[in-house]
């Protein structure tokens, strides 16, 4: 018989239990920022800025994604392919010092280092008030409304109330600064551009009596030209431009528009930046299309873990602090969560490039690590979130890019190794350089950047199932498993091995006590290749296409070597049992079949799952987890090992010592990929499904006894909102967006007594099957939605 689902639990089911205070998903502050690590991000993924939100001298440090010293060059090492055999020889030998000593002067790339990223400049702004020119200031309030996309300052001087409002508009590319005040003709300012005391730009130009315009070059050899522009629009007062000075006087309110662009994708940037400017000024509705814009996005998932005041009451520096000092704040954690998405919005739109070691915020000429792309896991980790977080069209930058690397990939991998296909090492730039950078021997000499890289592609199809997507990407999965068809060696027994490569970026040691890095065969490489060759097996099957390919690649992943327990009980991480030079490296790079990866898991491979939990163990025994990446890394890894409390215990380790005042991941220095690690662990603790099976709540902390979660996407096309009560599941809606059969995981400690299946559409009750590995399973159809409903 079909029941009705009860219309009290239907409303309930359908509008949910959140409750979102004024105050929630907004960073505030009681004073401005003194220091740009705490200043606040705006972006629309070219454009970006870090609002400082002073009320005399206002800095807002500018970027723009394409601002990158130099052009694109051919750095691959003639000498690398004659000497390949040598050095692999070498290392066959066990002659390891010897094998790095020539991979230095043969493999390195020429000249070391690739392209780095620079900053645009920035927007400076003097105010000037009424009566004394150093007016007291009271009443001030900074925030950042992550829903929004908007900075605002607000203060009152001399009985008068000013707001900035600022934001990066995507719809309209063009970064906005809102300026009122509640007394007219009270906004008095002087604006100008900079960049670096303004030695770094070629001129600055009057356009029209409200318009500046700078331009520059980016600089070294085949760099592109830059154009920035500021324009102002008032109501009431006057504007004018002196020198290269923008003065408005006595206005009733004001609104700045910034716009830049480069030769990366403009022939002329100046008229663009023109264009762009005399296009957004025509706009009555800048604001409303960019939040409208922004909340479409940042709004389709909703976390509330518990309930507080603490988000109205006290601002977010000071929460952190409290957390810093032993606090439970469990509102910071889902505002954290939130801030990650808001991050990942801001800094990869379509069209934009990916986000970077900074995201897209950098103050320095000479950045760290020239804030490029990291591939040896922290441009991943940027991206971790991406799916899950229901932001998917902000994955496609990253898409971009792997295919900007093909080309230079296909003259790497035959010119250093005679292979074919393509290969990229452990960082790349905006040209998509694949030569190894630095000679830095740990990182340097790594062959996997592109392999790992393509997995985002079946990643993305993963998700969403979208066939065409899949069809599209698909050669350039092929042609990044192609590379290794051709480089992999056989060993005496027969299995196929990378020759040479490291473990990303760590080191170990010799029976004879000397440090090696270079090395055959690290347990990461094989763990990627298992699961791009199983990517390329399941898209070629799924396509019906390249069958002779299909067996090729299952035979090669058979020869793989599987990964190994080694004598301390964790997971081998190379070849040979090594010791390791420093046991607690921020590195974890033999565990990726855990995290990314999916080949670890608890119930089909006990052994390396309880493996790679001694391995964590030692890891932060040893003071592991010190970096904000690497923690972001560690908190992923215990919500894939199912241990909600540990992985709790990891995020709260993020935000004690690895974050900065605005909440932007501290490495230190300032790197982004932890925000977005530690934001990817967070859905991880709620939503897995990477082992067949959408699992609910499996690692949810006991700290986190109520919550819910509304928009978080698995696998296989899946839209799921959770209710939970007392530490056990009360509501889980499913929304799939393919046909097909849902199967979901409920641990048993997680359920109230009791577990009723509808149909949302007419709200009768279904039957599920019983699976043999504990799951329930129902055919379900898309555009449907089903809620599981326990007692």
């Amino acid at each position: 018989m079909m029941h009705k689902l009860d219309d009290t639990i239907g409303t309930s089911l359908k509008m949910g239990m959140l409750k979102e205070s004024t105050h929630e998903n907004r960073l505030w502050y009681r004073g401005p920022a003194a220091e740009w690590e705490e200043a606040l991000p705006i972006g629309n993924g070219k454009l970006g800025g870090m609002v400082f939100g002073q009320t005399h001298h206002e800095r807002i440090a500018l970027n723009e994604d394409s601002m990158w010293y130099g052009g694109p060059r051919d750095r691959n090492n003639p000498d690398a392919r004659p000497n390949l055999p040598r050095i692999q020889q070498l290392l066959r030998e066990g002659k390891v010092q010897e094998a790095q000593t020539l991979a230095v002067k043969a493999m390195s790339g020429v000249p070391e280092s690739q392209r780095h990223y620079v900053p645009l400049g920035d927007l400076l702004l003097d105010f000037h008030y009424r009566g004394s020119d150093r007016s007291e200031v009271t009443a001030y309030r900074r925030e950042l409304n992550l829903m929004e996309g908007t900075a605002t300052v607000s203060y009152n001087v001399n009985g008068t109330r000013y707001e900035r409002v600022n934001y990066a508009s995507y719809p309209d590319s063009v970064l906005v600064t809102e300026l009122t005040a509640d007394r007219s003709g009270s906004i008095n300012f002087t604006a100008r551009l900079r960049r670096g005391s303004n030695r770094y730009l070629d001129r600055i130009e009057r356009v029209d009596d409200c318009t500046l315009a700078a331009l520059g070059s980016c600089g070294g050899e085949g760099g592109s030209d830059f154009a920035m522009g500021l324009r102002a629009i008032i109501h009431g007062g006057t504007c004018k431009v002196i020198g290269e000075f923008l003065v408005v006087e006595d206005a009733n309110r004001a609104t700045l528009l910034l716009s830049a662009g480069t030769t990366f994708r403009h022939t002329e940037p100046l008229v663009y930046v023109q264009e762009t400017l005399v296009h957004a000024a025509g706009l009555r509705d800048l604001l409303s299309r960019h939040t409208t814009d922004f909340l479409s996005l940042a709004e389709r998932v909703q976390l509330q873990l518990g309930t507080s005041n603490l988000a109205e009451t006290v601002p977010t520096d000071e929460r952190l602090q409290r957390v810093r000092s032993g606090e439970a704040d469990h509102g910071l954690i889902a505002l954290y969560y939130q801030y990650g998405r808001y991050l990942l919005i801001s800094s990869s739109r379509p069209g934009s490039l990916p986000a970077n070691l900074q995201g897209i915020w950098n103050e320095h000429m000479l950045p760290p690590w020239d804030s490029k792309y990291t591939i040896n896991i922290n441009t991943q980790m940027n991206y971790w979130g991406a799916e899950s977080g229901n932001l998917a069209e902000c994955h496609e930058p990253l898409f971009d890019l792997i295919e900007r690397m093909r080309e230079p990939g296909r003259i790497t991998a035959a010119r250093m190794y005679g292979a074919g296909g393509f290969v990229a090492h452990h960082n790349t730039d905006i040209w998509g350089d694949t030569a190894p950078q630095d000679h830095y021997v740990p990182a340097t000499y790594w062959p996997m950047g592109a392999a790992w890289l393509s997995l985002h592609l079946w990643e993305h199809y993963e998700y969403s199932g979208d066939l065409a997507f899949l069809a599209k990407v698909y050669p350039t999965l092929k042609e990044a498993a192609a590379f290794f068809i051709d480089f992999l060696t056989e060993t005496e027994d027969g299995l196929l091995v990378t020759n040479p490569s490291v473990s990303p970026e760590n080191t170990y040691l010799l029976p004879n006590g000397h440090p090696g890095v270079l090395c055959i065969g690290p347990s990461m490489d094989s763990q990627i290749l298992y699961e791009l060759f199983g990517a390329c097996i399941q898209a070629a099957d799924v396509l019906g296409i390249d069958y002779e390919e299909q067996g090729q690649w299952h035979e090669i992943r058979e020869r793989l070597p599987v990964p190994a327990v080694g004598r301390d009980g964790g997971i081998q991480e190379w070849m040979h049992d090594y010791e390791e030079a420093e046991p607690g490296h921020r590195h974890i790079s033999h565990l990726f079949a855990l995290c990314p990866g999916k080949r670890f898991t608890l119930r089909d491979t006990p052994e390396w799952a309880q493996a790679a939990r001694l391995t964590l163990e030692q890891r932060l025994a040893n003071g592991g987890g010190h970096t904000g990446w690497s923690r972001a890394w560690i908190i992923n890894f215990w919500a894939r090992l199912e241990d909600g409390d540990l992985a709790l215990a990891n995020v709260k380790s993020l935000l004690a010592h690895s974050t900065l005042p605005n909440l932007l991941d501290n490495h230190p220095p300032f790197q982004i990929d932890g925000n977005f690690g530690g934001a990817a662990g967070i859905s991880e603790m709620l939503l897995q499904s990477h082992a067949g099976c959408l699992h609910l709540l499996p690692a949810l902390p006991a700290e986190w006894s109520e919550g819910e979660v509304r928009g978080l996407r698995a696998r296989g096309g899946y839209e799921v909102k959770l209710l939970w009560q007392k530490g056990r599941l009360r509501h889980a809606v499913i929304s799939p967006s393919l046909d097909g059969m849902i199967r979901v995981r409920i641990d048993q400690n997680k359920l109230h007594e009791g577990l009723s299946l509808y149909n949302d559409a007419d709200a009768t009750q279904l039957s599920c099957e019983d699976a043999e590995d504990g799951c329930i399973m129902w055919q379900a159809c898309a555009g449907q939605s089903y809620t599981l409903r326990t007692e």
